[in-house]
């Protein structure tokens, strides 16, 4: 009998299964919020789309949708087909957030079944078409959204975004752990927020620190660190900005995510000022 086959005719198959059409999954996460993790993801996405791939971003932080301020995009995704949901577009993207579906200051107060099922919707109902890469934009934290998309889909690998104080070092570490446990890929770390540049002397000051993503990857868990980056002015995007990619198209000093072990997806990826 053929292991990828059902154990009885007619059973679903048990596990993860690819999503038809995406080559591959890329979860972005945090193991505490504030660090840049949803500008982080939005940026990743434009600058794979800007590279000519084709690009789907999954906003899958529930509780904090960001995603389509960042992107400066609204409105309410049509239902196509036989109950299929259209994602808007943006900056060459595809997109779907919660917070199409619910706008504006209300929260979303939901049990474990409710996001799983959400998290569900969004991969299987949504008309991706084909994708050279999804990324995933999860919730801080090491909850029930992580554990619902491993549940649903393979992931190629996740990246883990902190900033250099100790506190936010802690909580990634059990972000990469997670990860770990569930026997996902670790691409890298991004150390955010790593110096701060004088605008009228072009000093460099470390007001989180510096260097701490760098020491934990390196000495601690032995994976790759792949940037550090700097606070940027709007690159928290919004509806009167662009993503930080789409702004610094023309800059010539950027820094550059490179992982080792992942050539074909983070050679191309830009971020910095």
């Amino acid at each position: 009998m053929n292991a990828h086959m059902p154990a009885h005719p007619g059973q679903p198959a048990q596990g993860p299964q690819p999503l038809p059409g995406v080559d591959a999954i890329i979860a972005v996460g945090s193991g505490k919020g504030g660090v840049g993790k949803t500008t982080l993801a939005v940026n990743l996405a434009v600058a794979m789309a800007k590279m000519g791939h084709k690009v789907g971003l999954l906003d899958a932080d529930v509780y904090g949708p960001n995603v389509p301020l960042m992107l400066g995009v609204s409105g309410q995704p049509k239902m196509v087909g036989e109950n299929r949901i259209e994602p808007l577009q943006a900056f060459g993207l595809k997109v779907i957030s919660v917070g199409f579906l619910n706008p504006g200051d209300k929260p979303i107060i939901w049990r474990g079944p409710m996001l799983h099922q959400i998290v569900k919707q969004f991969l299987s109902m949504v008309e991706w078409g084909h994708l050279d890469y999804m990324i995933v934009d999860l919730p801080p934290g090491t909850g029930d959204i992580a554990l619902s998309l491993v549940q649903n889909v393979p992931l190629t690998g996740a990246v883990v975004v902190s900033t250099p104080s100790d506190v936010s070092l802690q909580d990634a570490r059990k972000a990469i752990e997670m990860f770990r446990q569930m026997k996902v890929d670790l691409i890298g770390v991004v150390e955010n927020m790593s110096y701060f540049v004088c605008p009228h002397c072009d000093h460099e000051i470390d007001i989180f620190s510096r260097g701490g993503a760098e020491n934990m990857v390196g000495m601690d868990m032995g994976h790759d660190h792949i940037a550090d980056r700097q606070p940027s002015p709007g690159a928290d995007c919004g509806p009167e900005h662009d993503p930080f990619m789409i702004a610094a198209a023309g800059v010539d000093h950027r820094d550059r995510i490179i992982s080792d072990d992942e050539p074909d997806i983070g050679d191309f990826v830009i971020i910095g000022r």
